[in-house]
Order: structure tokens, then sequence, then C-alpha cells
């Protein structure tokens, strides 16, 4: 990971990353005024895909866009700006480093672009630019329409057991984390993940989050092809990797 400075933004870009990296790529705005918005997703607050070749980056994949807000009661206080307690600690580049990490040991994760940070007095405001996985829909988007082979609720399970192996931890893993394109499965969304030493408590804490997503979407969308045999499935291929451990 390299780092450049820009004014009141702090770029931080990875190895394939052209290094005329701007701050203007970090906008939804500069994409529009390209022609170069393919497309959105919508939940709190909008990610954008755009294509980098208007660009002259030579890319077979869009990219996706990610501004970062906060959640909860935070967010009453403040939309979108952090604390400043170091560079490495802000949660753009910490998510950055871990996708790159994770990225370059060959674990299903988007490819990372950049991070960008702008400061303003003690607070700072974060921006990332990742890979978009060519032909991938988000798992409650593709059972609300295809239904799951039993292998494949089981290729997940074993997929979920590596990245717990090696004590890959995801603050939010949820059904919408979940990437499928073809037979092969991806984990997207790192802010605030880590990685720390593998323990029984908080990998069974996350597989429990995940059981409560898919519950909570097949609650709100009737036609999500989930049940509890499907949901063993995945739990006998995530056993399986952990223990062989």
């Amino acid at each position: 990971m390299q780092i450049k400075t820009i004014e009141k933004s702090v770029i931080a870009y990875c190895q394939d990353t052209p290094s005329c990296i701007s701050p203007l790529w970090f906008t939804a705005a500069f994409w529009h005024q390209h022609s170069a918005v393919t497309g959105s997703s919508t939940g709190r607050y909008t990610t954008w895909f755009v294509d980098p070749t208007v660009i002259d980056v030579q890319s077979n994949a869009n990219w996706v866009l990610r501004h970062y807000y906060r959640g909860g009661l935070m967010e009453k206080l403040s939309r979108d700006a952090y604390l400043y307690t170091g560079l490495t600690r802000t949660r753009a580049v910490a998510e950055l480093a871990l996708l790159e990490q994770l990225y370059q040991e060959g674990f299903n994760v988007p490819k990372p672009i950049a991070a960008q940070i702008t400061r303003q007095g003690l607070h700072y405001r974060g921006d990332i630019i990742i890979e978009r996985v060519s032909g991938a829909k988000d798992l409650v988007a593709y059972l609300t329409e295809t239904a799951m082979t039993t292998p494949q609720w089981r290729a997940l399970g074993e997929l979920i057991a590596t990245f717990h192996q090696r004590g890959v931890y995801h603050a939010d893993l949820n059904a919408k984390n979940i990437l499928i394109s073809g037979d092969e499965f991806y984990l997207i969304d790192f802010d605030r993940g880590c990685i720390k030493s593998p323990h029984s408590s908080w990998q069974q804490a996350n597989i429990k989050r995940l059981l409560r997503s898919f519950n909570k979407e097949k609650l709100k969308q009737s036609t999500l092809d989930f049940d509890m045999a499907q949901w063993q499935a995945l739990l006998d291929g995530y056993n399986h990797v952990s223990s062989q451990k």
C-alpha cells in the first residue's frame, strides 16, 4: 500500500492502482461528469458502480465507490464524521489494508483499489474504492429468484470456516454481505473487520449473526429460498473444515 497527500486528502492505494489517483475519483460527481456511472446500490445510502476505463485504467470490471456513514445513535450526532486517531486507525484505510492482505493471500474478497481520508480539525471523512465482483449478486437478491443446491450451501459454510480459521473477524456477517458469482462465494464489506486469534466464542457469534440475518430476510421476503435444512448444510460444510485444523 502506498500513500499520497493532496491538500486535505490522504489517499492510500494498492499496487495495481495508478499513482495519478486523484481525490476527484472519490466523488460521484466526477464519474457522472464522465458518463461513467454504470449503476448503484441503495440501502441507507447509495453505493456507486463506475467504469474506470474512462480514466484510462485497464480493467475488465467496474469499480465500487462507497462513502463511510455512521449508524445507530452516533448517526444523530454526525452523519459521516469520525474522530481522527491516526491514519491506519481510520475505517477506510483499515478496511483497505485488511482487504489487501486477504486478497494477496487468495481469499474470496473484492480486489482493493484505494481509500481516501479527508481531515477537518479533529475529525475525518472516508471513502473506499474496490473492484466489483463480475456477475455477482448478494445472497438475498439471489435467493429470492434462485434456489441454492445442498453442495452450494456446504461450500458456503466451508468458505466461512476458512476465513474463521485464518482469524478473520467480519463485523457484519449477513446475507447481503455474501456474494455469489457462478459457483463462487465472496465476502464483502469488511468495515470494522480485523484479524484476531481464532476462538470459538467470536466465531460462533459470527455464525449466529448470519443465521439471524437469513431469518430476518425470510420474514421480509417470503420468496427467499431458505430453511433450516439448508442452514444445516451450511453448518456441515463449516464444521467439516473446522474439524480439519
